[in-house]
């Protein structure tokens, strides 16, 4: 068994946390995932009003008595608003949720402090994802339980300072007294393995969560990703948009690079984005209709399978190396 502060912190078996993905950490995939020994993670921005939301989590709770976070994503949006953000944190609070992911901005700025103490008060676990040493140190400062620290290859919104895990993992380690969790690029045991060597107490992953069995995807899409390799995601929206991007090369994001290079902007490139086309795309198995932000991770990921498989296999995997690690000291 591997033991961490992640794993004493949540009282779970696997030091592994499933990533927030927008329509897709449903209540199924989280309490697939809590079940299996890991994290569950359920995205507040699926649901709109109040009512969905807790209905939402009551679901998670007829599903699994483990613990189990909700990921609220901090960025501009056309559709979520301060006020959906703001009922998200009350919410969680009210119902005494294990932790929570905040992406984007720090709750601290976005909400207010008094937002982040409520749900410290409740007993939430807040762990801010983070690209670069600078932010870490803030979340230590302002009190954050941990931090997620996201590497270049991830998908989604890497930090644009694009340093990889290798190197940012044990940045911060050296300088937070706090857990890290390393994300980006984690897809298999090797990964965690060499994580949990570089300092972090704990993994985060998607893409691979993507590719089980409960995550709710067209199966043509999930073949996509098991049939691609590492070279084939790409970074957008850096010029046009101020905030870069991963996602899997399709015809899609071709249109959207080519709008880019001749200096389009987002009135243009909006319709190509929207969470609409995402959400229909990944239920229709249209590959080349939607931004499926993935990451290089990718390239690790050979199969489709259950969550229960995929923790067991990693955690597995990751022991073995660590063992084989261990005699390599003479």
């Amino acid at each position: 068994m591997i033991k961490t502060a992640l794993t004493d912190m949540f009282g779970i078996e696997y030091p592994i946390i499933c990533g927030s993905m927008m329509w897709l950490c449903n209540p199924e995939l989280c309490a697939a995932v809590s079940n299996a020994g890991g994290l569950g993670n359920l995205t507040c921005g699926n649901y709109e009003t109040e009512e969905n939301f807790r209905a939402a989590i009551a679901r998670v709770k007829e599903l699994t008595d483990k613990p189990f976070m909700v990921g609220l994503t901090l960025m501009p949006s056309v559709r979520i608003t301060e006020e959906m953000n703001r009922m998200y944190v009350r919410v969680a609070a009210e119902e005494g949720l294990a932790g929570m992911e905040i992406s984007g901005a720090p709750i601290d700025k976005a909400l207010g402090m008094e937002a982040f103490e409520s749900l410290k008060k409740a007993g939430v676990r807040l762990f801010h994802k983070v690209g670069c040493v600078k932010h870490g140190l803030h979340a230590q400062k302002v009190g954050y339980d941990g931090v997620y620290c996201l590497g270049f290859e991830a998908g989604g919104h890497p930090y644009q300072d694009n340093v990889g895990t290798m190197v940012l993992t044990p940045r911060m380690v050296d300088v937070l007294d706090i857990p890290v969790v390393t994300v980006g690029g984690i897809a298999d045991g090797r990964a965690m393995a060499a994580a949990l060597i570089l300092g972090a107490q704990g993994v985060m992953m998607a893409s691979r969560f993507l590719t089980s069995n409960e995550c709710d995807v067209h199966a043509a899409i999930k073949q996509e990703l098991v049939d691609r390799c590492e070279t084939d995601t790409v970074l957008f929206g850096a010029k046009a948009l101020g905030m870069q991007g991963r996602a899997l090369k399709n015809g899609l994001i071709n249109d959207i690079l080519d709008i880019e290079e001749r200096g389009g902007g987002l009135e243009e490139l909006f319709p190509l984005i929207s969470g609409q086309r995402v959400k229909d795309a990944w239920e229709t198995g249209k590959v080349d209709n939607a931004p499926f932000m993935v990451g290089q991770g990718i390239g690790h990921i050979h199969d489709i399978m259950s969550c229960k498989e995929i923790l067991e296999r990693m955690c597995s995997e990751a022991e073995n190396r660590l063992h084989a690690a261990m005699a390599l000291i003479q």
